[in-house]
């Protein structure tokens, strides 16, 4: 123990953590998130995930996380990402919102509602316009 190293300038992550640390973004805030994905020949590609940050786990220490929610082709996806993970290039916050909220997880039900929502008006509107031109074809006779 007396060989007089420095133990803070030992590197134990490829990331760089105080970089990471510094990211400043909460629940509610969108994200673009870079990671790395691995192709069949291995090769490394870079694919963006962009999405409302739903929760920060564990604040600022090693095992930190944070989970993105975004919508593709109408079905939610979420992904759960490591905050010092190797395997995410970079972390870009898109837009700043506030939440009064740490964790918005009721966002999933009220997304499903909202969709419901607009696809009953959307029936109801599209029944409209059928009767509407129903009304109109014995007029052009």
């Amino acid at each position: 123990m007396a060989s007089g190293k420095n133990v803070s300038k030992i590197k134990f992550s490829p990331v760089d953590i105080e970089a990471r640390k510094a990211i400043d973004f909460s629940s509610g805030d969108t994200v673009r998130v870079w990671s790395k994905i691995q192709d069949e020949k291995g090769k490394f590609r870079l694919q963006a995930f962009e999405g409302i940050v739903l929760a920060r786990k564990h604040g600022k220490e090693s095992g930190s996380t944070f989970t993105v929610r975004r919508v593709a082709s109408g079905v939610g996806v979420e992904r759960i990402f490591p905050l010092f993970s190797p395997m995410i290039d970079k972390i870009e916050v898109t837009k700043k919102s506030r939440a009064r909220r740490s964790k918005l997880y009721y966002v999933r039900t009220k997304a499903v509602k909202d969709v419901r929502r607009k696809l009953r008006s959307a029936v109801l509107g599209a029944e409209a316009a059928d009767v509407l031109e129903v009304e109109e074809a014995p007029k052009e006779e």
